[in-house]
């Protein structure tokens, strides 16, 4: 098997990120799905604070 075919398999395209999304509508509804992003979104937003602020509390610690 050669690399291309690997890079094939592991990747999908486009038809199949459509069935994605196809199937993500159909579980979750369209009135869910936009808060399941805002939800997402805060927890990522909140990640990132933690990670900077612990970050910040290092280089303190160097000090």
């Amino acid at each position: 098997m050669n690399t291309l075919n690997i890079f094939l398999l592991g990747m999908p395209g486009g038809g199949s990120w459509i069935l994605i999304a196809l199937a993500l509508l159909l579980l979750f509804g369209g009135k869910k799905i936009p808060e399941l992003m805002k939800g997402i979104g805060g927890g990522l937003k909140e990640f990132k604070k933690a990670s900077k602020e612990e970050g910040e509390e290092k280089l303190e610690e160097k000090k």
